[in-house]
């Protein structure tokens, strides 16, 4: 499975997918590419499966029928991300081209900065 990671992902989780052919954003050199280009390019590139973070892509982009399946991740920092990397390997692994899915992989919780009295 030929699986793209989008640049808010975390790269880490390209080495916890070892079964799947994995590039990212980054390391193809297509960071800051808008995303209406980005999925052109994914399509030209014949990716089976675009990974992102991009809560608003579904609302921003039309999706639906795309020759390649968008996984939206719920959280994209890795120490929440990481105990959910199964989760993920699965639903790569079912995704079908041109579905939308979001994939639940925990969800960030910023810490609350206490200033001391």
């Amino acid at each position: 499975m030929k699986v793209l990671l989008d640049e808010d992902v975390p790269a880490k989780l390209a080495r916890a997918l070892p079964t799947h052919e994995i590039r990212t954003v980054a390391g193809l050199k297509w960071g800051g590419i808008k995303n209406g280009a980005l999925l052109a390019l994914i399509e030209q590139e014949e990716f089976d499966v675009f990974l992102t973070g991009e809560k608003n892509m579904e609302k921003q982009q039309r999706l639906a029928g795309r020759p390649f399946a968008v996984l939206i991740m719920s959280a994209i920092n890795w120490p929440v991300v990481r105990p959910h990397v199964d989760r993920i390997a699965s639903a790569i692994d079912k995704d079908q081209r041109g579905m939308i899915e979001w994939v639940d992989c925990g969800e960030f919780i910023p810490r609350i900065n206490r200033q001391s009295d």
